[in-house]
């Protein structure tokens, strides 16, 4: 199992979530969303095989951080995983792009220097943004689009810039959701949660609660639970190895 999009950093229990992470087994990518926590963050998690931390500037919080881009641009080497970056253009941010925009084309600038990142990122109300943005920095990295929503068009789109697609529990509970997840390729999906900020029946998600999507793609896809396994590890192998 994988979770590729989690705030451990930022759970109410800490004891909890490092357990859940330790007795699954999984593949945690432990996201951040200003750089001055990745280094705390890296510390909570460092002795739990499989579990990767992000460097990540959160748009939600670009306006506020903007000055933490040099502390970025210091850490960047120190790991391949890049997020939670991105755009976000809902109500209350909105009016905060120009700064978002800054941070993630700084961002995005960055890592071309690098031949090696993976980034996770957030795109609400702004996919036509967060794509042109990746378009015009195509040497960044591999983007995963945690938790997209989506035209169809704009899912074709991000396939062609070789866009991975990150997809948890709490995005089943939605039908728009769930008709973009059935415009997914299966060879680009991948499993998160986005706890502890995603719920579902108003119950924190862990890195085990991915079962549930595993069960519903097992349905959706007319596969065994054993073949969406296997072909979801398949996924997260190409993209780690690539």
């Amino acid at each position: 199992m994988m979770d590729m999009h989690c705030h451990v950093d930022l759970y109410p229990d800490y004891d909890e979530i490092l357990k859940d992470i330790s007795n699954t087994g999984s593949y945690v990518l432990s996201v951040t969303t200003v750089p001055s926590a990745f280094e705390g963050t890296r510390n909570l998690t460092r002795g739990i095989k499989n579990c990767r931390t992000a460097l990540g500037l959160h748009p939600q919080l670009a306006h506020q951080r903007k000055s933490e881009l040099a502390l970025f641009d210091k850490l960047i080497s120190e790991t391949r995983y890049i997020g939670e970056i991105g755009l976000d253009g809902s109500r209350g941010f909105v009016e905060n792009l120009d700064d978002q925009l800054l941070v993630f084309k700084h961002i995005l600038n960055m890592c071309e220097s690098f031949e090696d990142k993976i980034l996770t990122i957030h795109s609400l109300n702004a996919v036509d943004m967060v794509l042109e943005c990746l378009n015009e920095y195509p040497k960044s990295g591999i983007p995963v689009l945690h938790w997209f929503l989506a035209t169809k068009k704009q899912v074709l789109k991000a396939v062609e810039l070789g866009c991975y697609f990150s997809i948890g529990p709490a995005m089943l509970t939605s039908a728009r959701a769930r008709k973009v997840i059935s415009w997914l390729p299966e060879s680009r999906i991948l499993l998160e949660t986005d706890g502890p900020f995603a719920k579902v029946d108003g119950n924190i998600l862990f890195p085990s609660s991915v079962k549930s999507v595993i069960e519903y793609l097992s349905n959706d896809w007319e596969k065994s639970l054993e073949d969406v396994q296997t072909i979801l590890a398949g996924n997260l192998r190409a993209l780690v190895s690539s």
